[in-house]
């Protein structure tokens, strides 16, 4: 199978070559590959670069955007800002390490996907509703199989966030970055934390109440379900405070 017809099959693959793609370059400019001033290449050279779409570069560079790194600049390309003048981006100051910044950013994100949860259930598609069926079944393998599921965890809850069709949600999920799964910040070597078997079964449920509250349309049950994972999730790691790490 090609490369394409695999994306194309795989909507889900979509959303873990942006995050790749994005990461790669992050790299790049933070070694000074690319310094600032620099012009990044064009949209085909990183098609033929990193072997994906074209979307997938446009996404993968609109993250930079919101991390305040690159600038497209009309008629001329995308270029590196130089991080000394860039305006200082929102949540640039949460500490991952500290399991109170981690909760800080559940109760915000308790508000914000709450209402994303309740809008996917009353707006979706048929493709955008597919979508969070994939990126659960993907999480819920990857969890049975014990192998890391931050990816597809972060897919679900950006494909909820789409399918509000207000692009100011993914964009809000895009923009808090490596937060969203506070899982994959609370080892000292930045590895997924791995679960217990109950934690596990516990997250698939949680997350499987929230897709079935959206497929049936209900808009309030959606946004309980939503605010109830979320808040289970301030619970979890509110424990942590209470036990030596």
């Amino acid at each position: 199978m090609t490369k394409a017809t695999a994306q194309d099959t795989a909507p889900l693959q979509t959303t873990t070559l942006v995050v790749k793609v994005a990461d790669a370059l992050r790299v790049r400019i933070s070694k000074g590959h690319h310094r600032p001033g620099d012009r990044l290449p064009s949209e085909a050279q990183l098609t033929q670069e990193f072997g994906v779409s074209r979307t997938v570069v446009r996404e993968a560079i609109a993250a930079l955007r919101s991390d305040g790194l690159v600038e497209p600049r009309q008629g001329a390309g995308v270029f590196v800002l130089d991080p000394a003048l860039a305006e200082r981006r929102p949540f640039q100051n949460v500490d991952l390490a500290r399991v109170s910044s981690l909760i800080e950013m559940l109760e915000l994100r308790t508000a914000v996907e709450g209402d994303a949860a309740g809008l996917a259930a009353l707006r979706r598609s048929p493709g955008q509703e597919e979508k969070i069926v994939e990126a659960l079944d993907a999480f819920r393998t990857s969890s049975a199989e014990g192998r890391p599921s931050a990816e597809a965890d972060f897919a679900f809850h950006l494909a909820i966030a789409q399918a509000t069709n207000n692009p100011r949600f993914g964009e809000f999920l895009q923009m808090l970055g490596p937060t969203l799964i506070p899982r994959r910040a609370v080892t000292e070597n930045g590895e997924e934390t791995t679960l217990p078997p109950a934690d596990i079964e516990r997250l698939v449920d949680e997350h499987e109440a929230i897709l079935i509250a959206i497929q049936d349309g209900d808009e309030t049950a959606a946004r309980a379900a939503m605010r109830a994972h979320l808040k289970n999730s301030q619970m979890r790691y509110r424990s942590m405070l209470r036990t030596p790490r």
